[in-house]
Formats: structure tokens, sequence, C-alpha cells
């Protein structure tokens, strides 16, 4: 007996929009999503919410454990503790090690596992291929596989589709295939999903953007937008991902003038913002995080066409974390001092305020590349619950003063250093690298990129 023998498919059938909405919220349609990380876990949550049967499939033993005790391993998204919680003690929600367990009872398979690059920043797929053979080898007809995780153009169609085939045995048509970008920050995952702002389907024929813009008008309150192909849709939040990337480091080339140009280049990026036409972001160390860093080279690596911006962007957001430590070796020099042997303060490790991510984070080659200068590096991070990758000793915000440091530098700032009572501190030169201090009415030298010395 198939699993669609009591209930309608989302895919590939003659019953009205109206019927299938009905099916899918009312938990007819099973719902598996492989992937339960930042974003997985909260997008498999709003489908519990939605519908009420959902399976989650994640490879680690520790998450799935935590989630079949209705445990978020998830930190930081408002709400999500206690979604996973009920939805978990309402039976709406499970979670399984196997994806070929989640996919053998599910007509609607979301994909959101991570697509990251290898040591030669080539795009590394290789979770996706696996999953989709999971999927593959129990799809039947009238399935519906949705791909959220990030991908370079063309994948969906010439990656995923083929496995799809392959291991079922069907033809397209048969089951669909759809991508919908994941447009969700860590911190706001929820309310991202839930409707901030449109979602984007395409399918690889138009059964499959009809199906997909079903499930997502009932998961997203602001509307879905569809494209005319799946690729469009691929490319969507590549772009949206390329124009930040981009735009950082055009503000961070600008704040390199900074000195030269004797100016406070953050007062006229501010000023510039004004005109209707400029959208200019803010300098600072670096870009982190398991997004913008990596998706150039889902375009330079398996596209024959040359993307000379796209690559010098990197190079500009990748340099920025040397430039921070040799302005911090400047102001030493202009203090007649040296690094060498300096204790100093790296405030900041994860890559954002508030997100217990250190992915791409420059807090990493800063604090090694002050390490190589000789300093005595001090590492302090209210969020972050694992030190290991970093070079330099953990000290807890309550050492800091108890440290002697000469030096500190703000790399990202959590909101418990807002706290922080310098004037504790004897004379230190400071890097501001976001913007986030005012230190001017104290005796410490402050050099904030983008404004130079305060």
């Amino acid at each position: 007996m198939s699993k669609h023998d009591t209930l309608q498919s989302i895919y590939g059938t003659d019953v009205s929009k109206s019927q299938r909405r009905e099916a899918f919220v009312s938990g007819d349609i099973p719902v598996a999503v492989y992937g339960l990380g930042k974003m997985g876990l909260p997008l498999a949550a709003v489908y519990g919410d939605v519908t009420g049967n959902v399976v989650g499939a994640d490879i680690d033993p520790d998450v799935v454990g935590a989630l079949e005790r209705g445990e978020s391993h998830v930190d930081g998204e408002p709400g999500l503790d206690d979604l996973i919680g009920e939805l978990v003690a309402d039976g709406a929600f499970r979670a399984v090690e196997d994806p070929s367990e989640a996919a053998s009872d599910a007509a609607i398979h979301i994909i959101i596992v991570p697509t990251l690059i290898d040591e030669n920043n080539e795009p590394d797929l290789s979770i996706l291929r696996a999953v989709s053979e999971s999927i593959g080898s129990e799809l039947d007809e009238g399935d519906l596989v949705i791909v959220e995780s990030t991908v370079p153009p063309q994948t969906s169609r010439n990656v995923v589709l083929p496995i799809l085939k392959t291991q079922s045995g069907m033809s397209l048509g048969e089951f669909g295939l759809a991508f919908c970008p994941e447009r969700t920050a860590s911190g706001r995952a929820l309310q991202d999903i839930r409707g901030a702002y449109p979602k984007i389907v395409g399918g690889v024929d138009t059964e499959s953007t009809t199906a997909a813009q079903i499930i997502y008008e009932e998961i997203n309150s602001s509307g879905v937008l569809p494209t005319s192909d799946i690729t469009v849709s691929e490319a969507v939040k590549l772009f949206e991902g390329l124009y930040r990337d981009v735009n950082i480091a055009l503000v961070n080339e600008l704040a390199r003038f900074t000195d030269e140009l004797g100016i406070d280049v953050n007062e006229a990026i501010e000023m510039a913002n004004t005109s209707p036409y400029v959208d200019l972001h803010a300098p600072g160390p670096g870009v982190g995080g398991h997004c913008i860093p990596y998706y150039p080279h889902f375009l330079i690596h398996p596209f024959d066409t040359e993307a000379p911006l796209l690559g010098t962007a990197r190079e500009i957001n990748d340099g920025m974390p040397e430039f921070t430590v040799q302005k911090l070796h400047e102001e030493f020099e202009a203090e007649g001092r040296e690094l060498d042997d300096a204790t100093v303060l790296v405030l900041g490790l994860t890559y954002r305020p508030g997100v217990n991510e250190i992915r791409a984070t420059p807090s990493l080659p800063i604090a090694e590349q002050l390490a190589e200068h000789g300093a005595d590096v001090r590492l302090v991070d209210p969020v972050l619950d694992d030190f290991e990758a970093f070079t330099g000793t953990q000290v807890g915000l309550e050492e800091i003063y108890d440290c002697d440091p000469d030096a500190a530098v703000m790399v990202t700032p959590h909101e418990e250093f807002d706290d922080i009572e310098w004037e504790r501190f004897d004379p230190l030169v400071v890097i501001d690298g976001r913007q986030s201090l005012d230190l001017a009415e104290t005796v410490h030298r402050v050099y904030t990129i983008g404004s130079g010395i305060q």
C-alpha cells in the first residue's frame, strides 16, 4: 500500500488548490525536514506548528537525543525552545538520525543541510548529494522535494534531480522538485520564516512551482513570489549574499582611506546614505558566518565566466583581520611601544552579536595574527561555549580587569560588553572594529575602523 492511499498528494493531483491546502495544514500530508541545524530546526518547528505532522532528520545523535526530550540545541532563537517542547509533547514533531527513515513516511521533503566550501574554495555538495540519495530511495509518486540549502545555480536541476530519478526509478512528473531560498537570519529565525518578507519558490516544472507555492503560503504570512524557473530561485539567495559581500568590501576599502584623507569616513558614508540611490553598509574587521564568505565561490568556481569583482571583494574582506591587527601595531608604534609581549583583549569571537557561531569569524585570524606578533592574547566572549579553535587564553568578562591588558580589539560587540567599566583599566590602545564604543572621555587611545583616532 502506498503512503498516499489514504490522503492526497501535494504534487501531480487533479484535486483543487484549496483541497490540497487543507490536506497540508491538517497533517494528512506528512513532512520531513532534513538538517536540524540553526536554520533547519526553526524551519521544522514552523512546519510542525502549521501541520502537526513533521519528522526531522539529523545525523548527529546528540541533536536527535535532545529533540526526543523536547529540548532545542539551537541557542539564541526567541520562542524556539518553548515551541519545540510543545510540538514534541503533542506528537507534532519527532526527530530521527536516519534520513531514509524520515523519507519513508513523508510526502513533502525539505532539504536544508549545509553546503560549504572545501580547502580549495570549491563548493562541497557531499551532504546534499547523500540526503538526495536517501530521499530518492524512498520517493513515492506524488512526492514533492524542496531544496532550501543555498547552492550554486543549476544544482537542483543538474545534481539533485538526476539523483532522485536514479534512486527512485521514476521520472519528473511522477514527483516534483522545487527550490525555496532560505532567507533567515540567526536570532530571528521564527520571525523570518513566518513572514518577515515574502518567500520565493521556483520549480523544475509548473506543477512543482504551484505545489511549493501552496505550502509556503501557509507557512509565510507575507506571501510567496513564484519565479519562472528553479535556477532563478537558486540565484536569488546567492545574489542577496553577493550584494552584501561586495557592498561591505566597498566600505572596507573606503575605510582604508581614513587616515590619508584625514576624515571620518563613517560620517561620509552616513551622509551619502541620505541619498535615495545609496545604501552603503558599515566597515568592520571582517565578514563571518556560514553564508556571505562562502557564496561568492558558488559562482567563481563552478562556472567558466570570470568574476573579478566577486574575487576582489573576497580578497578585501578576507584582508580586514590583517588590517585590524596592523592598525593596532601602528598605534602601539605611535606611542613608542611594541606589540610584542603586550596583553591584548579580543572582545567578541562569534561572527555576530548574540549568536553562538564562529564559522569564518574574523576573530580567528585576528587572534592568530596577534599571537604571531608576540602578543599575549586573551579571548573574551560571553556567548561562545567552545574556545578550542582560537589562539589565546580564555578569560571571563569579570576577569578582564585582572589581566592588566595593554590593548583591546572590539570585534563583535555583544550586548554584555556595554557593561565594561573602561575607567578601571590603565590607558589602553583600543581598536574599535564596529563603531560600538564611546570612549572619547576616557584616557584610552581609540582607533575606530573608518573613523580613525578618537
